[in-house]
């Protein structure tokens, strides 16, 4: 499935509600030299907006980048995947001591996650 998200201004992204939860996350980039570098990092806190991570080694304001976020749904009964996997886009809006936040760009695309053999 793939969602668009409408653009949203930085003011009333800062007044989205924030969740503080962990997830793992693959975050992947383009490095200086055209090469495709990635890390895996867990999400301090997320919204409808963007993320936050506590990283010391922040990337640069403005790297786009690409988010993989494995869920796990064992709370959702209703669901019938018991692990969901978000892939977002977006970029580096802002760095700071204790990390780095990246806002979310128009699509996201969830599906079950599949366990790579």
């Amino acid at each position: 499935m793939l969602y668009k998200v409408f653009a949203i201004n930085e003011s009333d992204r800062r007044k989205m509600e924030r969740f503080d939860l962990k997830l793992p996350t693959k975050l992947s980039w383009k490095g200086k030299d055209n090469e495709l570098k990635s890390i895996e990092l867990m999400t301090s806190n997320i919204c409808a907006g963007g993320v936050f991570f506590k990283t010391g080694k922040a990337l640069l304001v403005e790297t786009i980048v690409k988010l993989d976020i494995i869920y796990h749904l064992d709370k959702f009964k209703s669901s019938k995947w018991e692990i969901s996997h978000i892939e977002f886009s977006g970029s580096v809006i802002r760095t700071d001591q204790k990390g780095m936040a990246i806002c979310f760009d128009e699509g996201y695309k969830i599906s079950p996650y599949m366990h790579k053999a």
